[in-house]
């Protein structure tokens, strides 16, 4: 799970959450968006708080 600012900047990525859960994962920073990806992507991708998003969902400040 990566969780995503208003600017597209990841703030957090958690890892090993359990499919269907119906536990409450919260990011530790205020998130626009929440993207979900399979086990290991953000890993295997080199993805990290930090790295930007780019859609038009988000304000990239220009």
């Amino acid at each position: 799970m990566l969780f995503i600012d208003k600017r597209g900047t990841i703030l957090q990525v958690v890892e090993r959450t359990v499919p269907f859960s119906l536990q409450t994962i919260s990011s530790d920073k205020p998130a626009l968006a929440v993207l979900e990806v399979n086990a290991g992507t953000a890993a295997r991708l080199g993805i990290k708080p930090g790295d930007r998003v780019l859609h038009a969902a988000f304000d990239d400040g220009s």
